[in-house]
């Protein structure tokens, strides 16, 4: 059972006594340091309406959808029919509606993402969890951290995060955000949707960025990877990651559609290759490249979120 659906609503998880009996029942089949690895997805999906669901598209083992960007994250990432590969969690949450309605929504699912993790521990007493998650999705990261106990959390991957520095810095500062680890997956082809977020749909602060701009220097749990820096690539084929290298200019899914990202997830997540393994062999963090064709965004001016197709 190496793939189970978990969902948030607005009022929290939604009660799936199915669901919760496929939980228990993977959890207590799980051998000794077998992985739990939760996916979160981002904007426009919808567990509740059949055509936006993540469960048939990304977070599915084989998904519907016949979009370029439904790649499955279960299979990519080893999960398949064996339980002693670990077990995945697909969580789908409501990111339906305007960016504004999903950033705010993104927020209060935190707690509902908490829950999660504290059930899994409950049904599975010192598990650690580790968390993939793309846009929106790290926020609803991020913001479970306020509500989770020291060492709940071991890893989070935050692929193209739709946060700002200030809202993941108070969040950092909590006891399960001190000790867990994370990686921001960062590069110069989500400028844009970087820009926007600070400018368009966060709250603005003067001098805050998003953290796809600018992440953490001064904090050890933290590490950028810019995936547009040659340096870095080089490093990572070094390794025995061979990334690609970029192909356009705008792309906000660059982190789990670039081809060999999920190699470098998959080592990550199931502790063959520690983070800090990957700190020391990196290059010092290159300041975001900015494409020239991509200016700072001024009202008024239409978002790229508005298609009706999920991202």
């Amino acid at each position: 059972m190496p793939l189970v659906q978990i969902n948030a609503g607005p009022a929290g998880l939604v009660p799936d006594p199915d669901a919760e009996t496929r939980l228990r029942t993977a959890l207590h089949a799980l051998p000794k340091g077998a992985p739990v690895v939760i996916l979160i997805h981002g904007f426009k999906f919808s567990p509740s309406h059949p055509a936006r669901s993540p469960h048939r598209h990304i977070l599915a083992l084989d998904p519907a959808s016949g979009c370029r960007k439904a790649l499955s994250w279960p299979r990519a990432l080893g999960f398949g029919d064996d339980t002693a590969d670990g077990l995945c969690i697909a969580f789908g949450w409501e990111a339906s509606g305007s960016i504004w309605r999903a950033y705010g929504q993104a927020a209060r699912t935190g707690a509902a993402l908490a829950r999660l993790i504290a059930t899994i521990r409950h049904h599975s007493p010192g598990r650690q969890v580790d968390i993939l998650a793309h846009s929106l999705g790290a926020r609803v990261t991020l913001a479970a951290l306020p509500h989770l106990q020291a060492g709940a959390l071991r890893h989070a991957i935050l692929m193209a995060p739709a946060e700002t520095r200030s809202q993941a810095r108070a969040a950092l500062d909590t006891p399960a955000g001190r000790a867990a680890a994370f990686l921001t997956v960062a590069s110069g082809e989500n400028t844009l949707y970087d820009l926007l977020l600070e400018w368009l749909v966060a709250p603005h602060r003067p001098g805050d960025r998003s953290l796809g701009q600018a992440g953490f220097t001064d904090r050890a749990n933290w590490l950028t990877l810019r995936i547009d820096s040659t340096a870095t690539l080089q490093a990572l084929r070094d390794l025995g990651f061979p990334v690609a290298a970029p192909e356009r200019r705008i792309c906000h899914w660059s982190p789990y559609l670039r081809p060999g990202m999920f190699g470098l997830y998959t080592a990550l997540l199931r502790a063959d290759f520690p983070l800090e393994h990957l700190r020391m062999r990196l290059p010092d963090t290159p300041q975001p490249r900015r494409s020239r064709r991509v200016a700072r965004p001024r009202l008024p001016l239409p978002l790229p979120f508005a298609g009706k197709a999920p991202s």
